[in-house]
């Protein structure tokens, strides 16, 4: 049953790193239609758009990648300590 913790923290632990490569991606030039940065707006923007509606950015910077990199975080604690007090 330690390996269900362990996939979950895996999951968790990349999302977080692709929001921080899509951070990254917005200083630098890229052509979106790469097949591979095609993949971090994909799975990013889902999660990312509810956050920028909600906190709006303060000149010209986005601050929603860092909530959203904390509430990652703070379900992941979560989810983990759930399936811990599960199993």
């Amino acid at each position: 049953m330690l390996g269900i913790i362990q996939i979950v923290n895996i999951a968790f632990e990349v999302l977080y790193w692709i929001v921080i490569v899509r951070c990254i991606l917005s200083f630098v030039r890229h052509n979106p239609d790469q097949p591979l940065i095609s993949f971090i707006y994909d799975v990013t923007e889902p999660i990312m758009a509810p956050f920028r509606r909600i906190i709006p950015s303060a000149s010209g910077i986005d601050f929603s990648p860092i909530v959203l990199i904390l509430v990652i975080s703070l379900v992941q604690r979560l989810v983990v300590s759930l399936l811990i007090s599960i199993l």
